[in-house]
């Protein structure tokens, strides 16, 4: 297995899809669960063969000479399995004491399997690996789960996760948007009606809570369901039990409640705008979802996954340069995720050649910043124009971004913009440029840096000597 290399063997459970790390020397050093039940073998099995069976044209060690990320089909053959179809996806990784490996996620052309309908969470961060852990515990047990958390940080895929994770994944995920009910519209939506209850009701119809027997009922905000409803809620959740709009026959719906809030629902039930049982009922099993700026060290893994998606979406094969990556990880992103991928999609359209640069990332202004509401005045950095200090911004991209390439990096689509490479690759000149921004601001200070880096004084001094810097 990987020696002194917890956070590549953490980044093994992160993907739902099946995963490979590889060695310099093309020996499979390892694998995650996902691929032991996509492909039947065990890891100590997949370990003992070799990385590919095209010999001379090893797409494993021609990333290793061109340090360039590779998508495509190929074809495998494991063990004594017939010859498959595989699409791949492989790129870069370092370790934390900055040894290379490949990383490649696999997936069967034409096949599909449980393990990867599951949602993608994205993220190597400790908080995102107490969160996906926190969730995977909610998913194995029955207790109603609150998901509580920011705006666009994901909550309804949290959700879905938990669902797919559950013993009700055979059942349907239904969604109810809470924002959106009111007196007329709650009963009919979640309880459905039969035809002639109502003027406009042409037909009998079933409502979310019956649509969700033996699958999860997801409650969207919560917190925004009207005070004179929530009884008619908690009742149909104690019981399982209902009527449908005109109808006289109890109808009866077991299913499994996740809910979600971006308010503070302890608070609310405080000042009476919530009621008290109903949010015991509701939160048995409280899961807090971390804010992006909380998981900068997870910026790069979720620019490189939007991008794909748009790209695929777009058809198009977009790149990004360190200067915009390090622009994004400037930003405190109070839209989270979702503010993310708006202003990656904007970038992907004002960009040329499919490369984005840092002026092509816009960022929006919120009116609580300013009245007048609009795109910032940026340089490419990040930094607004009227502040003084440009460097400040540079080693607040570095505190942030540093601990990504010095330790597990995900260079996919990630393109060296404009920095010095002397005799570099072009994933040691990004590493490069990082340690020189936290060797200005530390005036040299190698513990200082090495402590920034989360890494020992021994191992910067290595890297120091490896990359020529002083």
């Amino acid at each position: 297995m990987l020696k002194n290399s917890v956070t590549l063997e953490s980044l093994l459970e992160t993907h739902d899809t099946p995963f490979v790390i590889i060695d310099a020397a093309l020996n499979v050093v390892a694998v995650n669960k996902a691929w032991e039940l996509h492909f039947g073998l065990s890891r100590e099995r997949r370990m003992s063969l070799p990385c590919c069976h095209e010999a001379g044209k090893c797409r494993h060690s021609q990333l290793f000479k061109s340090i360039e990320p590779y998508v495509g089909l190929y074809t495998d053959k494991l063990d004594n399995q017939e010859q498959r179809l595989l699409r791949v996806r492989g790129y870069p990784l370092l370790d934390s004491d900055g040894q290379l490996y490949l990383g490649e996620s696999l997936i069967i052309s034409g096949t599909t399997s449980s393990v990867t309908e599951s949602p993608r969470m994205i993220g190597a961060s400790p908080g995102f690996l107490k969160l996906k852990t926190q969730l995977q515990q909610a998913a194995q047990s029955h207790a109603a789960v609150m998901l509580n958390g920011e705006t666009g940080t994901g909550k309804e895929l949290a959700a879905e996760y938990i669902h797919r994770q559950s013993k009700n994944a055979n059942g349907e995920f239904v969604v109810v948007d809470c924002t959106i009910l009111n007196e007329d519209l709650f009963e009919s939506e979640l309880f459905g009606h039969e035809k002639g209850s109502f003027t406009g009701a042409a037909g009998a119809k079933k409502g979310l809570f019956e649509l969700a027997n033996q699958g999860t009922l997801f409650l969207d905000e919560i917190g925004e369901l009207p005070l004179s409803l929530q009884p008619k809620l908690l009742r149909a959740l104690e019981s399982g039990q209902f009527r449908r709009v005109g109808g006289t026959a109890t109808l009866k719906s077991t299913v499994r409640v996740v809910s979600a809030t971006h308010r503070n629902l302890a608070a609310m039930v405080k000042e009476g705008r919530f009621r008290e049982d109903l949010f015991y009922r509701l939160a048995v099993f409280p899961i807090e979802i971390p804010p992006l700026r909380d998981r900068s060290e997870d910026m790069p893994l979720l620019v490189q996954h939007l991008l794909e998606q748009i790209s695929q979406k777009e058809n198009l094969t977009l790149r990004i340069s360190i200067d915009a990556l390090m622009k994004l990880s400037n930003h405190k992103w109070p839209g989270n995720i979702r503010e993310l991928k708006n202003c990656l999609q904007l970038a992907a359209s004002l960009c040329k050649n499919d490369q984005i640069e840092a002026l092509d990332v816009l960022i929006m202004r919120r009116q609580s910043q300013d009245p007048s509401f609009g795109f910032s005045k940026l340089d490419r950095r990040g930094l607004p124009v009227d502040q003084p200090s440009r460097m400040t911004a540079i080693n607040e991209s570095a505190r942030h971004i540093d601990g990504n390439f010095s330790g597990t990096s995900a260079l996919n689509g990630f393109t060296d913009s404009g920095l010095e490479s002397k005799n570099l690759t072009p994933m040691e000149s990004m590493e490069a440029e990082f340690i020189r921004q936290l060797i200005s601001k530390y005036q040299g200070n190698r513990k200082l840096i090495a402590t920034e880096m989360n890494v020992s004084e021994r191992t910067l001094y290595r890297k120091l000597n490896r990359l020529n810097l002083n």
